[in-house]
């Protein structure tokens, strides 16, 4: 697990240090505002010492930010980019570190895991709205969907596509924690866990 860890802390801090290095870092781009950047970072923490929000917030946010990530890529950069392979690095990882501690290691969402992440992506959100509106950025897509199509361009129009999304991420939060509840994995359950 602390493998893992360490792969996807090095494709992270790569991305940061090759951005600053070819001038092109910058507070509109750049920040850790979206919401891949969060889960990427609390993936890293839950593989070295897991615990169960941080399991809980990984696996309800990798399995629906980053694995959209994945399947429709805002990047922007080709292959062999190093930033290509910093994007996948990360965004792969976290979904996989995702699916190797719910279901791996059978850390499956506690009761009210779906309410609880729900509010911590609200209020991450909010944070990241207030970041927009000070740097002009569009973090988390708040102001103006992504360039490249996307899940929210069957959503409507701003601000509804937001609306949607958030109705639609508990859906998803919710058929997850079924998922999990539903799947096996060894014997010993989560509420033992420190």
């Amino acid at each position: 697990m602390r493998g893992l860890a360490l792969t996807i802390a090095v494709a992270y801090v790569t991305e940061y240090v090759a951005n600053a290095v070819e001038g092109t870092w910058s507070v509109r781009f750049n920040l850790p505002l979206q919401l891949t950047d969060a889960v990427t970072v609390v993936a890293i923490v839950a593989l070295w010492r897991p615990r169960p929000l941080l399991v809980e917030v990984v696996y309800f946010w990798a399995l629906t930010a980053s694995l959209q990530a994945v399947i429709t890529p805002d990047l922007g950069q080709p292959f062999p980019s190093i930033f290509y392979f910093t994007y996948f690095t990360t965004h792969v990882g976290a979904v996989v570190a995702a699916c190797l501690l719910t279901f791996g290691l059978d850390w499956k969402p506690r009761p009210g895991a779906v309410l609880r992440v729900y509010a911590i992506t609200a209020a991450f959100a909010a944070c990241v709205g207030v970041a927009d509106a000070i740097t002009g950025a569009n973090y988390m897509y708040l102001r103006h969907k992504p360039e490249r199509s996307s899940l929210l361009d069957v959503m409507g129009p701003w601000p509804w596509y937001i609306l949607a999304g958030a109705a639609f991420g508990l859906a998803v939060f919710t058929a997850l924690a079924v998922l999990a509840r539903v799947s096996r994995g060894p014997s010993s359950p989560p509420s033992s866990r420190p």
